[in-house]
């Protein structure tokens, strides 16, 4: 499965960063081994259900312990069998924009 997650942590920042909370989920995700990626807004992980939804609780608990509420926002992907989706998905769309043109 691949998990798109995306914490929000409450700021008691001035300028409303979340900088170092975040970094401290992402930093939990790097360490589980799984597949991922970070962009803008989320951070996918690629693995079992009960491995990525684990690594989620962890990064939520890294979140928690620097901010008194946290918003979680997950979409899942659910295609048993299929693994290393997390770039042939990417590599499909590429595909068939080249042979478009």
């Amino acid at each position: 499965m691949i998990v798109a997650f995306s914490l929000s942590p409450m700021s008691s920042d001035p300028t409303g960063s979340v900088t170092d909370a975040v970094a401290a989920a992402v930093r939990v995700v790097r360490e589980s081994g799984l597949p991922h990626e970070t962009n803008a807004m989320f951070t996918n992980i690629e693995g079992e259900w009960d491995e990525v939804m684990g690594v989620v609780k962890r990064a939520v608990d890294a979140v928690s312990a620097v901010s008194p509420r946290v918003g979680l926002v997950l979409k899942a992907d659910i295609r048993p069998g299929y693994d290393g989706q997390l770039t042939a998905k990417v590599e499909r769309i590429e595909e068939a924009l080249r042979d478009a043109q």
